[in-house]
């Protein structure tokens, strides 16, 4: 049992709050409490898990906060939220049977070339024809539904700025606005964390009082965000996201 402090607490509970309203603007917020962890005395393994099951109640609060951008999505987020589902379920057993180098030094990698894709987006849909698509047109889901997977093999394993991942893979694979694919991100970090949470509540060193301190926080910070997040235009919400990630990418690399 870690002795922690009154202050190391307080601290986890603004980690907690602040996490969740970034996820819910652009993704990446549980790299916040991830060192957050490590800085309190949690092993990596350990503070990564415990920070998978204390996001899931933010996931929760960021679909709860975008909901009225949810309508006319189901089909696709029957389709990916499948592909997401078997993904995170291969990345949690990685986990739990690969050394953390393994994965750990591809993440960096994957983090900023989201984050490019996404600032790159409006280009490529030009250089692809995606430009001059209407509003409705079919998504791509022979390029959406792999990606989708990938991104939950990515998000079982680790999560960190899965969000910057799962909303520039839906921009570049569907022709609908920013705001409403962050509402999507919303519903597939949601259950990318429901799967962590069993499998990890069953076969992984979790920390649960501070999943305890963590998960209100995430929660009210993923409603709070996404409330905030309804009101920016698409390029304010596309750059907060390209930036974010960009960060994270840098402190992946060098920590």
């Amino acid at each position: 049992m870690l002795d922690v402090s009154l202050g190391s607490l307080l601290f986890l509970v603004v980690a907690g709050f602040v996490s969740g309203s970034v996820n819910a603007v652009a993704g990446g917020g549980s790299l916040i409490v991830f060192p957050a962890l490590l800085a309190v005395g949690f092993n990596p393994l350990t503070a990564n898990v415990t920070n998978s099951i204390a996001q899931w109640p933010g996931y929760a609060g960021v679909v709860l906060g975008n909901r009225q951008d949810l309508p006319g999505q189901g089909r696709r987020l029957v389709s990916t939220g499948i592909v997401a589902t078997i993904g995170s379920i291969v990345g949690c057993f990685l986990l739990l049977a690969l050394p953390d180098a393994v994965f750990d030094a591809v993440v960096p990698v994957l983090v900023l070339l989201a984050s490019a894709l996404l600032a790159l987006q409006p280009q490529i849909k030009k250089w692809t024809g995606g430009g001059d698509s209407a509003p409705d047109a079919p998504d791509r889901m022979g390029v959406l539904l792999p990606a989708m997977f990938l991104a939950g093999v990515y998000g079982g394993y680790f999560g960190g700025a899965l969000g910057v991942i799962l909303i520039a893979t839906l921009a570049l694979c569907t022709h609908d606005r920013i705001v409403r694919l962050n509402a999507a991100k919303g519903v597939l970090s949601f259950i990318v964390a429901t799967v962590t949470v069993v499998i990890f509540a069953i076969g992984a060193p979790v920390v649960w009082w501070a999943v305890l301190v963590l998960a209100p926080m995430t929660l009210l910070g993923g409603y709070v965000g996404a409330r905030v997040a309804r009101k920016l235009p698409d390029n304010v919400l596309r750059w907060a996201v390209v930036l974010l990630g960009i960060a994270v990418g840098v402190y992946l690399m060098i920590r």
